[in-house]
């Protein structure tokens, strides 16, 4: 039995959403197990100072800040990598928005911008680098995309946040359905869904964290290392044959209703 299952050593990451969050969780970890990585978000200021923060020797991130809520935002930041990279090792679909509004008061505005970024831009931008994935990608050592989804795509939540739900349930079944292809191409695609953990989308989990936990079977939110350490698994080779599942890393919410668990 091998003892390298979770080395990323000589890999190349894109993470984008990259900057702050479980975005930044993943990146900080792939570093630690060797990836070289680059993370992408909106604003190019936060994403050089969360790079500069996260490089370490021999382990650098690079910062390529790109709004990926268009189609012509996916195929920029894709362009870009590929003029740095000859291929791409593992991309993480992190970048995501949420909106909350009643039924009768909900905006197409918040629906539109929640979609787009959430479900539409994941599969544009995997279209758009999958030459590069292709590239990387062998039969003994596959490319990977892992799809940020959420817990709230398996189960409700108290929240009337409807695109929000909607857009990480289809996440989950997207990611099926890109498995299903891109696997001919060496691709390994699969799904994170993440519970509580603490960010600036989540912030009852950041600001309130002991009485989010008391709804949550492990009796605690998730930490940084419960985030990376399910992304290693998934983009390393301990995870070559795991392939359309979503993992759920949310300290057990999805077998139990959270809201009534005592």
């Amino acid at each position: 039995m091998r003892r390298d299952l979770f080395t990323l050593e000589g890999r190349v990451a894109l993470v984008t959403g990259g900057s702050r969050g479980i975005g930044r969780m993943i990146a900080e970890g792939f570093l630690a197990h060797g990836a070289k990585v680059y993370i992408s978000s909106r604003k190019a200021q936060a994403c050089d100072a969360a790079a500069a923060a996260l490089s370490r020797d021999g382990a650098p991130c690079l910062s390529l800040p790109q709004d990926v809520s268009t189609v012509e935002g996916c195929g920029a930041l894709a362009a870009r990598l590929t003029e740095l990279e000859p291929g791409l090792d593992i991309l993480v679909n992190n970048a995501g928005a949420a909106w909350g509004a009643t039924f009768d008061d909900f905006p197409e505005s918040g629906w539109d911008k929640v979609m787009n970024l959430n479900l539409k831009s994941p599969f544009f931008l995997t279209q758009a680098l999958h030459v590069a994935l292709a590239a990387a990608a062998t039969a003994d050592r596959p490319s990977k995309v892992i799809n940020i989804a959420s817990i709230d795509g398996i189960r409700l939540n108290a929240q009337e946040t409807y695109s929000y739900h909607a857009s990480k349930a289809g996440l989950i079944y997207l990611t099926r359905r890109m498995a299903a292809r891109l696997i001919s191409d060496n691709i390994v695609v699969t799904a994170i869904a993440p519970g509580a953990f603490a960010s600036d989308m989540n912030r009852d989990a950041r600001d309130r964290a002991d009485q989010v936990a008391k709804h949550i079977p492990s009796r605690r939110i998730g930490t940084d290392e419960d985030m990376a350490g399910a992304a290693i698994y998934l983009a390393s080779r301990a995870g070559d044959y795991v392939v359309g599942e979503t993992v759920a890393v949310d300290g057990g919410v999805a077998l139990a209703d959270a809201h009534s668990f005592v």
